[in-house]
């Protein structure tokens, strides 16, 4: 996966039909700034209004994709996001002069191929991801959907459908990197079942549709008759229904196309959260009203993410390492047990540490301090804090163990939620002024979940052992 941003390096454009108006429609890719994002252009509207590519504005799911905000409407975007994911842009200004994209095909393939002859260009910005920090669930039971996204170090996607149909059958698709986007995922074309495509047709849709920009699968028995329907209907001579099933004798590009292109699908709609994502994520009978909700709650994660972040409270990924366990910090503390109160170590820099203090409700002060309604002692969180900062502290020192780091001076020391059996007490402490002659001024605080529970102001020295 790319680290920098990118963008594309001219503008370029590609023309067709939409799918259900049967609008012409020019579409022009545009290189945009870093942080930009994708951002849809109504260039035949008055004041030529934008729209960012965002799950909030999603208006219609119904037959694709539809955005709409300030007086602008775009619909059927997916394929062309799709595209953009895939191929790993990260910034672009996408002008339109109609209301729906272009089908083309009925695939991303022409999307990718204009995308990749602009060329794609580095930015010096860093891409920034968000990698799920837990399993996110979403479930549909009128549909009987079921999505999950789980924490991984990549973006891989996995898509499983049952349609009850005798012609397709279950089928599955799988994407292990976006590297594998444009030969494996991009070509698959969008289809429906014949009874859908009469519906359709009889509401005053699909009037863009052609046998080419689409797979129809022929799930009953069809009379003579209405095969000449169906020619009128696609302004063909005639038509025909393969033993398949596949009406007009399409040839598949791949056995699982279909599923191959709900993959498609998931990939585009999922661009509305509005950042790159790493996770996996499993999806069964996933269609576009799902595929937005469960952006949704991957935005609504982004958001609580943010929030903690802006309340300083530390992100901490439970399935790495520790930096330091147990026995490594004694080497840094003089400490031992029962009143070495740092169990792990997460992360350090040169200027601040997380660690934690698992509460058990076996420590040797909970039958004397509150009995019967357990509490951990303020002093003891400060201790805490303070044996935190001090690994922090002489981590840098050569030959740690010939030192020690005393208490100087605390102040604005506070509590503000009690901390109980069962709780897991990070530790932030920082460095708010430079070590000088052996003086350390730290900042610390320490949460339970997303709470502060104490934080106070320190001031420590670092000693010799004689």
């Amino acid at each position: 996966m790319n680290e920098k941003q990118s963008t594309i390096k001219k503008p370029i454009s590609i023309e067709g039909v939409g799918l259900h108006t049967g609008q012409k429609v020019k579409l022009t890719f545009n290189p945009a700034p870093e942080h930009h994002g994708f951002k849809f252009q109504r260039v035949d509207l008055p004041d030529q209004p934008i729209i960012d590519a965002d799950c909030d504005y999603v208006t219609d799911t119904s037959r694709g994709t539809t955005l709409e905000h300030n007086g602008c409407k775009v619909s059927t975007i997916e394929h062309v996001l799709a595209a953009c994911v895939g191929l790993q842009i990260d910034n672009l200004l996408i002008q339109v002069d109609s209301a729906e994209m272009p089908i083309t095909d009925g695939s991303s393939k022409p999307f990718v191929d204009v995308l990749l002859e602009a060329g794609i260009e580095l930015q010096s910005a860093d891409r920034e991801y968000f990698e799920i920090p837990h399993n996110i669930h979403y479930h549909d039971d009128d549909g009987n959907v079921e999505m999950v996204a789980m924490p991984l170090n990549n973006y891989r996607l996995t898509v499983m459908v049952d349609y009850n149909s005798p012609v397709l059958g279950s089928q599955h698709a799988s994407i292990m990197s976006m590297n594998e986007f444009v030969d494996e995922i991009s070509s698959c074309r969008t289809f429906c079942f014949l009874h859908e495509l009469e519906h359709m047709y009889n509401s005053g849709l699909i009037k863009g549709g052609d046998l080419n920009n689409a797979i129809v699968i022929v799930d009953r028995v069809v009379e003579e008759s209405e095969m000449a329907d169906l020619a009128k209907m696609f302004n063909k001579p005639t038509v025909e229904v393969k033993k398949e099933g596949i009406l007009n004798n399409v040839d598949l590009r791949f056995q699982n196309e279909p599923a191959r292109h709900k993959l498609l699908d998931m990939i585009g709609d999922l661009a509305l959260v509005g950042m790159p994502i790493k996770a996996q994520i499993m999806a069964a009978r996933p269609g576009h009203a799902a595929n937005v909700g469960f952006a949704k709650k991957i935005k609504a994660a982004i958001k609580a993410q943010k929030r903690k972040q802006k309340k300083g409270v530390p992100q901490i990924d439970w399935n790495k390492p520790a930096l330091y366990e147990h026995k490594d910090i004694s080497r840094y503390l003089p400490h031992k047990h029962p009143f070495l109160l740092v169990d792990k170590v997460i992360s350090k820099t040169d200027k601040e540490v997380i660690a934690i203090k698992n509460i058990s409700g076996d420590q040797y002060f909970f039958p004397g301090h509150f009995p019967g309604n357990p509490i951990f002692p303020g002093v003891l969180q400060l201790e805490a804090m303070a044996q935190a900062g001090g690994v922090l502290i002489l981590s840098e020192v050569e030959n740690p163990e010939d030192y020690s780091t005393y208490f100087i001076k605390i102040d604005n020391a506070k509590f503000k939620a009690q901390v109980i059996p069962g709780d897991t007490l990070v530790l932030h402490l920082e460095l708010t002024e430079p070590i000088r002659r052996g003086i350390c001024v730290m900042k610390g605080r320490a949460y339970v979940g997303d709470k502060m529970v104490s934080e106070a102001d320190m001031m420590a020295q670092i000693v010799k052992n004689n």
